[in-house]
């Protein structure tokens, strides 16, 4: 996999596709027949999110935050048309697709397999995944990816405040729930773990060492030091969550498969319509990889935490987006080999993206 190749790190970043399916099938050993574990960590949670993942996902996302140069921040709105991209992907086409693929597969292709009821509640659960894109993750593919550090916080902070108002609605309209109990603390708190905070302290810390030992130091050997913490935190992230999972998904293996089918399905679909619509429009690949990233991947903290709310711990939905969580990773990576193998047909940046 050489697609994923980070200066410094070697074999571990060659096959991190390879250490992504040990630490899946770690974690769900681990959930399985050491139920005690994610038992403990799960005491470590606030409004819905593990502290522990929370932690783990900080130490992926803050060394990509000090490779944030500012200017390209302030500048992202001289460059509309990758967060028009994002924007229309997400919120436009993302969920409507994924309602007319879940349900065309739930309860059509799969009729005789489900039950009526239960291919609802699956449909309820691919339907929250839809409508909530990614807020943290993100930052790990358009890191794997190149993608432009800067551009891909703007990207993510304008889909933060699109989600607060735009969420409950589209939810509420394709699954006819009048009454979608969005909470509010963990959509607040998650925005704030996964952005605020590590873009802040990247921000302070760049500043701070930039002044007393200059750019060329911070770029060429502070953050060197952090080579390959991002990979291993995600890896260490994935081995808690399916750990947390590991029962649900040896326990519903038929479930598990056909849930999967048109989420992923939709994944492919939505990174292509904004990698493509990226290309057509002559993006730069360094903004254009993000731009079909963020849409492809889901804020799952969101998406659980609204099924567990609706319609309860053991329903057909909750299971559903603990599914989103299952095929996310591997797919990501996939697309992540995609962006990477045909950066070359995009137009080339003018200046330095990074």
């Amino acid at each position: 996999m050489n697609d994923v190749r980070k200066p410094g790190i070697g074999v571990f970043a060659k096959y991190l596709s390879l250490w992504v399916a040990l630490c899946i099938a770690l974690g769900v050993a681990v959930g399985h027949f050491l139920p005690g574990v994610p038992a403990f960590l799960g005491r470590f949670e606030y409004a819905r999110v593990s502290i522990p993942v929370a932690l783990l996902i900080w130490l992926m996302i803050y060394p990509m935050m000090l490779k944030v140069d500012f200017a390209s921040v302030r500048n992202a709105g001289k460059r509309p048309k990758g967060l028009v991209i994002t924007l229309v992907v997400n919120w436009l086409v993302k969920p409507f697709t994924m309602y007319l693929i879940a349900a065309f597969f739930l309860k059509v292709v799969f009729r005789p397999l489900i039950p009526a009821g239960l291919a609802a509640e699956y449909l309820s659960g691919a339907v929250l995944l839809g409508a909530a894109p990614c807020t943290a993750m993100v930052f790990v593919w358009s890191y794997l990816a190149d993608g432009d550090p800067g551009y891909t916080v703007v990207q993510v902070a304008v889909n933060d405040l699109v989600i607060l108002f735009a969420f409950a609605p589209i939810v509420a309209f394709l699954l006819g729930v009048s009454d979608v109990r969005v909470p509010w603390d963990t959509l607040f708190l998650s925005v704030g773990l996964f952005v605020v905070i590590p873009l802040g302290a990247g921000a302070l810390t760049r500043s701070r060492l930039v002044a007393r030992r200059g750019k060329d130091w911070f770029e060429n050997v502070f953050c060197k030091r952090f080579d390959g913490v991002t990979e291993a935190g995600l890896l260490l992230t994935l081995v808690i969550l399916f750990a947390f999972q590991g029962r649900v998904i040896l326990a519903n293996p038929l479930a598990i498969v056909l849930i999967a089918v048109p989420l992923v399905l939709q994944t492919y679909l939505i990174f292509f319509i904004g990698y493509g619509a990226a290309r057509a429009l002559r993006v730069p690949y360094e903004v254009a990889a993000p731009a079909g990233l963020i849409g492809a991947s889901n804020f799952f903290e969101l998406a659980v935490a609204v099924a567990v709310s609706l319609f309860g711990l053991s329903s057909g939905a909750a299971l559903a987006t603990v599914v989103g969580v299952l095929v996310e990773v591997p797919v990501m990576l996939s697309l992540v080999r995609v962006a990477r193998a045909t950066r070359g047909r995009f137009a080339p940046s003018v200046g330095n993206a990074r």
